[in-house]
């Protein structure tokens, strides 16, 4: 259930982390969609073997939330910085 929960964390951690890192973006939703996946599956590792926090407790935990936010806006602002030009 933990991977399903996270993909599903990242489809809404991906907008959220588009609305929190604002600007010129070319990239299209797709594009932030995958970033908002892979970055919520980051966050899940950093909090679970980095912070020790656990795994994915449940949908409406804040910690989970904060993790799928934090990692896709994370993600998204390496992925802006590689390819800026």
């Amino acid at each position: 259930m933990g991977i399903l929960t996270w993909i599903i964390f990242g489809l809404i951690a991906g907008a959220i982390a588009k609305a929190i890192h604002p600007g010129k973006d070319p990239r299209g939703w797709l594009v932030t969609i995958i970033i908002g996946i892979v970055g919520a599956f980051i966050g899940g590792a950093i909090g679970t073997y980095v912070l020790g926090w656990g795994d994915v407790d449940s949908f409406w935990s804040p910690r989970s939330w904060l993790l799928a936010i934090g990692g896709s806006v994370l993600l998204l602002f390496i992925y802006s910085m590689l390819t800026k030009k």
